[in-house]
C-alpha cells in the first residue's frame, strides 16, 4: 500500500483531502443548513395555518356580533406588528424576497446582517404568524425565502464558506421549494427571480439545498400537491379564456405592482421626520381598512386566501367581486409595513380573476382559476417561468402546460407594458439604499474627525 502511495502521489493527496476536516466541515454545515430550512418551513406552515384557524374561531360565524371583532383586532394587530418590526426586528418588514435579492448585491457582510440574520428568522416567523392571527392578507412563502437565505448566510459564517452570494441563492430556492413542495419551482425561481445574473457555478449549491430541504419536508408531511390534484384539461374551444386570463390577469397584476411601488415610496418619504409614529399610523389605517374589507366580504379576504383558491381550482366559483377585494386587502397589508408575503394572496386574487372570467365565458371554473393564477402572478412578479412551473407543481396536472405557459407569457407581456419595474427588484433597491445610507452615516464622523 505504501508503495502504491509512493507511485501515485495524486492518489495520496486525494485521499488526504477527503479525510480532511477542512474539506468536510463546510459540506456538513451546508447540508445541515439545507435540512434545517426544510424543517423550519414545515413548522412555519403549521403555525401559520393554526394562526389563521384561530382567527376564524375568534370571529365566529358570519352574521353574529363577533364577525365585527376584526374592526378592533386587525388594526391593533397591525400596529403591534409594525412596532415590533420597527423597534426589535428592523429589516423584517414586507415579503422578505426583496431583502434576499438586496443581500446578493451587497458586498459587505455587516450590511447583509441587517436584512439576513438569525434574529430576523425569529422576528419574521413570529410577526408573520401574529399578522395571520389578526386577519392580515399575507402569505408565509416570501418570508420563508428570507428565512432560508438568512440561515444559509449564517451557514457560510459557521462553515467558513466564501460563496455567500451563492448560498443566499440556494437558501432562497430551498425556502420556496419547501414552502410549496415545489422543487422545480424553487430552482426556476432562483434562476429567474433571485438571480437575474445567475452564475453557473451555483448550480450544485442550489440543487443540493433544494433536494435536502425537500427531503426534510417530505419526511414530516409526506408528498403532496399544494392545491390538490387537478384533472381537468383545457379544450381548444376554451382558448379565448387563455388569452383573457393572461391579458386581464397580467393587467391587474401590473396594477397591483405599480400601486404597491408608488404608495410604498410615498409612505417612506412621509415617514422621514417621525418614522415610528407615522409607521404606526399607517399600520393602524391599513389594518382598519383590511378589517372593513374582510367584514364586507363575509370573511373571505382574511388570511392567505389558500382555501378560496383551492375551492376555485376544485371547481367552486368564487364571488365575482372577490378578486378586487382580495387585491385591495393584499395591497393594504403590503404597504402597512408588517412582515408578510404576497405569493399566496396573489394566487388567490388570480384564482378569483379566473373564476369571474370563467363565469362570463361559460367555461370550467377549475381551469379558469389555474389560468387566472398564472396570468396574475406573472403580472405581479414579472417572472413567467416561475409562474407556470409553480402552478403546474401545485396542482399535479401537466396536461395544461402549454395553456399555462401562454397565460403566463401574456400576463408578463401585458405587465411590462404597464409597469417596467419588476416588483421584488424595485423593492430590493430600497434595502440597498438603506445600506449605503447607513454606511455613509458611520463613516461621516470618522471623515469629520480626520
Amino acid at each position: 500500500m505504501a508503495g502504491t502511495s509512493r507511485k501515485f502521489p495524486m492518489l495520496r493527496r486525494s485521499r488526504a483531502m477527503w479525510v480532511s476536516r477542512r474539506v468536510w466541515q463546510p459540506r456538513l454545515v451546508f447540508w445541515a443548513g439545507a435540512i434545517a430550512i426544510g424543517l423550519i418551513s414545515v413548522l412555519f406552515a403549521v403555525l401559520a395555518d393554526k394562526a389563521q384557524s384561530l382567527f376564524h374561531v375568534v370571529i365566529g360565524d358570519q352574521g353574529g356580533w363577533r364577525s365585527f371583532l376584526p374592526l378592533a383586532i386587525t388594526p391593533l394587530g397591525f400596529v403591534v406588528c409594525a412596532w415590533l418590526a420597527f423597534a426589535f426586528f428592523p429589516g423584517s418588514q414586507g415579503s422578505g424576497i426583496p431583502q434576499a435579492i438586496a443581500a446578493r448585491h451587497l458586498r459587505d457582510d455587516e450590511d447583509r446582517s441587517h436584512i439576513l440574520s438569525l434574529k430576523l428568522i425569529v422576528g419574521k416567523i413570529v410577526l408573520t404568524i401574529v399578522g395571520l392571527f389578526c386577519g392580515a392578507s399575507i402569505g408565509r412563502e416570501g418570508p420563508t425565502v428570507q428565512v432560508g437565505a438568512s440561515l444559509m448566510l449564517q451557514v457560510a459564517r459557521w462553515g467558513g464558506m466564501a460563496q455567500a452570494r451563492g448560498l443566499i441563492l440556494a437558501g432562497s430556492a430551498a425556502g420556496i421549494a419547501a414552502a410549496f413542495n415545489t422543487p422545480l419551482a424553487g430552482i426556476v425561481f432562483a434562476i429567474e427571480e433571485m438571480g437575474r445574473t445567475y452564475e453557473a457555478r451555483t448550480n450544485g449549491l442550489v440543487l443540493t439545498a433544494v433536494i435536502l430541504a425537500g427531503l426534510a419536508s417530505l419526511g414530516l408531511v409526506g408528498n403532496y400537491t399544494y392545491f390538490g390534484v387537478s384533472k381537468e384539461t383545457i379544450s381548444f374551444a376554451a382558448w379565448p379564456l387563455v388569452i383573457a386570463c393572461g391579458v386581464i390577469g397580467g393587467g391587474f397584476g401590473a396594477l397591483f405592482s405599480l400601486l404597491a411601488l408608488k404608495v410604498t415610496r410615498r409612505v417612506r418619504r412621509w415617514h422621514t421626520h417621525q418614522p415610528l409614529q407615522r409607521a404606526l399610523i399607517v399600520a393602524a389605517v391599513c389594518g382598519l381598512l383590511v378589517a372593513a374589507i374582510g367584514v364586507a366580504s363575509g370573511g373571505l379576504t382574511f388570511g392567505t386566501g389558500y382555501a378560496q383558491a383551492r375551492s376555485a381550482v376544485e371547481g367552486t366559483p368564487l364571488p365575482w367581486f372577490f378578486f378586487a377585494e382580495k387585491l385591495l386587502a393584499g395591497l393594504l397589508s403590503m404597504i402597512s409595513g408588517i412582515p408578510g408575503g404576497i405569493f399566496a394572496p396573489s394566487l388567490a386574487v388570480g384564482a378569483g380573476i379566473g373564476s369571474s372570467l370563467g363565469l362570463v365565458l361559460g367555461t370550467s371554473t377549475g381551469i379558469a382559476a389555474l389560468l387566472g393564477m398564472a396570468g396574475y402572478f406573472a403580472g405581479v412578479v414579472q417572472a413567467p417561468m416561475t409562474a407556470f412551473v409553480i402552478i403546474l407543481e401545485m396542482t399535479g396536472n401537466h396536461d395544461n402546460v402549454i395553456a399555462l405557459m401562454c397565460a403566463s407569457m401574456l400576463g408578463y407581456g401585458t405587465a411590462r407594458l404597464i409597469s417596467h419595474e419588476p416588483l421584488y427588484h424595485a423593492l430590493s433597491r430600497v434595502f440597498i439604499a438603506d445600506a449605503i445610507r447607513r454606511r455613509r452615516a458611520e463613516t461621516a464622523p470618522e471623515t469629520g474627525q480626520a
